[in-house]
């Protein structure tokens, strides 16, 4: 005999937010030496928000976290999981202060590093939590400040980052409903490690004020992370899209992490997907690492581009290498205050 079916993590709230500042290419462009146009046509960006002194990643995910608990009826959890590339500190982790600030105090509260695929893997650690009944309601929030770890004169990364938010709530519920998560595809590639970096700051490479201290700034080899992007994302979406049942074509709406815009056209492209099914906010947002997915879920929902009952895949790749998947039927929501 076979006992009852575990919960399954239900999607039941979603929210963003975004710096008030924002930096459009011109303001760039003199400073790299290049046009609008230019940094428009390698990356998709034609904006992006920058955090103000003394905003960092806290205050902008205890925003996002309550316009998801507000989305969510209550604001109600049992835990907050932060998907961060950029916590405040390095010590303590920025998740418990995130759930006290939002009236959460005695919550599980635990960040998560996996940069761009953070919030996926998130996603999936609390799908785990309610699947063994630890949780009923948990609170998932991407957030950085990527501004914070950018070098102003590099054109391979000080055009495409952004700082911002994102957030959902999951809720324990049943397989079959809308909202409830399909099967996760989560992996990692170490030996690619050096593509995406931040060398100073870990216990490896100690940051020293001195003249030879280490780089402190975010570096990327971009031509290589395309080509990786492509296939880790590419094997990842259409696993998790064949695990749920679904053919690729059935897919009504593809979430897909925003880290560059000829990224995502390529990846299309290659899956076969009509561009009006593919979801983006590049343009005024840029690559805000871990907060990419969330923020594009809730602007697809208020702007009415992802709707009740569309078969949805999400994806994400990043540093790491690091890649993550999975798939839903987005539910009847509503929306977080803007």
């Amino acid at each position: 005999m076979t006992g009852p079916q575990p919960p399954a993590a239900v999607l039941c709230g979603v929210g963003s937010w975004l710096p008030p500042d924002v930096v459009g290419n011109d303001v760039l462009a003199a400073r790299l030496g290049v046009t609008d146009d230019w940094i428009h046509q390698r990356t998709g960006v034609r904006s992006r928000r920058r955090a103000e002194p003394g905003t960092a990643t806290v205050t902008m995910a205890v925003e996002a976290g309550a316009r998801a608990l507000k989305s969510q009826g209550h604001g109600q959890a049992d835990a907050v999981l932060l998907a961060t590339a950029t916590p405040d500190r390095l010590c303590p982790a920025s998740a418990p202060e995130v759930a006290a600030r939002l009236g959460l105090t005695g919550a599980a509260a635990l960040d998560v590093s996996a940069a761009c695929s953070g919030f996926v893997y998130a996603l999936s650690v609390a799908a785990g939590l309610i699947g063994a009944r630890t949780c009923e309601r948990i609170l998932v929030i991407g957030a950085d400040t990527m501004s914070a770890v950018l070098d102003p004169d590099d054109r391979a990364t000080s055009p495409i980052f952004g700082d911002g938010a994102g957030a959902v709530v999951l809720r324990a519920g049943h397989a079959g409903e809308p909202g409830a998560l399909g099967p996760f595809v989560l992996g990692s590639d170490g030996e690619r490690a050096d593509l995406i970096r931040l060398p100073a700051g870990g216990s490896l490479t100690r940051y020293r004020y001195t003249a030879d201290a280490p780089d402190p700034y975010l570096r990327m080899n971009g031509r290589e992370v395309f080509r990786q992007a492509l296939d880790r994302m590419g094997g990842a979406v259409t696993t998790a899209v064949a695990r749920a049942g679904w053919a690729l074509e059935e897919v009504d709406r593809f979430a897909v992490h925003q880290a560059n815009a000829r990224i995502s056209r390529a990846l299309a492209t290659r899956l076969g997907v009509p561009c009006e099914r593919w979801l983006s906010n590049i343009e005024h947002v840029g690559n805000t690492t871990g907060a990419s997915v969330p923020l594009l879920l809730d602007h697809a929902h208020r702007g009415r581009l992802l709707l009740p009952g569309q078969r949805t895949a999400v994806a994400a790749f990043g540093a790491g290498l690091a890649w993550a998947a999975t798939t839903l039927t987005w539910p009847d929501l509503t929306p977080g205050t803007p």
